[in-house]
């Protein structure tokens, strides 16, 4: 195969489809003769593939040849006939209905992709509109993960750059979850942090949790495995209204009721809280108040609720 430009010119050498070339005068590699490539995507070291001016044919050497390592040269070529644009892109193309060039998988706007859907060039995933990436769902160049937004990632779900962890917002995270730069612990929110949680610079240790906005001797990781915690995550924000139980009002607000057999119903924060309340045990609502730094206002403010301080010090004292 041999390569030119939209003239049919190579080198600034006048060819026509049909005629045979020869040459007197010993030929060598990158000096002087008539070069071609044995293989087609080779030729795109040459003619890129991706400038739409130029011309490609296949040529048959009928003299000697030498050999390089992506080129030949010969003394004596004849151009057989050009290769049209829908036969060269059925060669370039392992894949189907592609408009880039050299890709193995299929609906690719970019060139050189192995996966399918991509828009950028050198990817092996799938549906990525960046270039180089090994992953699926990627914008950003580089990742080998899924779903970057940035570049070098080697994680997954990151929106910065070079991460190797998932899910970060920041840049140069080995963590997961940080929107700071450069941690290597998890949801980090500060810089070159190496704990998890931190707010702040250069920590190693992880910060104390504040309650009731004052500091505690507890971790987050504490409080997650508190059965107060587990308390209130039992605080139910919607329900499941079934359709015998469904208003006229309801039944024309959500239309889908039929399909669907009921709908969803989003209860407001101060009836959720309030139903969570009245369900609770005496002992369950010990295990608020027992929480460090228990402050009976902003419970209330929060949760909006009307805890009097009578009941509070009922279930504090029985």
């Amino acid at each position: 195969y041999k390569g030119f430009d939209k003239n049919l010119r190579c080198r600034n050498f006048q060819y026509q489809v049909g005629e045979t070339y020869e040459t007197d005068k010993p030929i060598n590699l990158c000096d002087w003769g008539f070069h071609f490539c044995r293989n087609l995507f080779d030729v795109n070291n040459y003619y890129p593939f991706a400038d739409s001016d130029n011309r490609f044919c296949e040529v048959e050497a009928i003299g000697e040849v030498k050999d390089g390592d992506d080129k030949s040269v010969t003394n004596k070529i004849k151009i057989v006939r050009e290769i049209s644009k829908e036969e060269f892109m059925q060669i370039v193309n392992v894949g189907k209905d592609n408009t880039g060039f050299c890709n193995t998988g299929d609906c690719n706007t970019g060139d050189w992709n192995t996966g399918n859907r991509n828009t950028g060039d050198w990817n092996t995933g799938d549906c990525n509109t960046g270039d180089c990436n090994t992953g699926d769902c990627n914008t950003g160049d580089w990742n080998t993960g899924n779903r970057n937004t940035g570049d070098w990632n080697t994680g997954d779900c990151n929106t910065g750059d070079c991460n190797t962890g998932d899910c970060n917002t920041g840049n140069r995270n080995t963590g997961d979850c940080n929107t700071g730069d450069c941690n290597t612990g998890n949801r980090n929110t500060g810089d070159w942090n190496k704990t998890n949680r931190s707010a702040g610079v250069f920590c190693t240790q992880e910060p104390k949790l504040i309650l009731f906005n004052k500091e505690t001797d507890m971790t987050f990781e504490e409080w997650r495995n508190t059965r107060a915690y587990d308390l209130l995550c039992m605080v139910q924000k919607s329900k499941w209204i079934f359709l015998e139980d469904m208003t006229d009002k309801e039944k024309k607000k959500y239309p889908s009721y039929e399909a669907c057999g009921g709908y969803l119903k989003e209860i407001p924060r101060k009836e959720a809280s309030k139903e969570w309340w009245s369900q609770l045990s005496i002992y369950d609502k010990q295990e608020i108040f027992n929480l460090p730094n228990f402050d009976l206002a902003i419970f209330n403010e929060i949760m909006e609720l009307k805890i009097t301080k009578k009941e509070y010090a009922s279930v504090v004292n029985k």
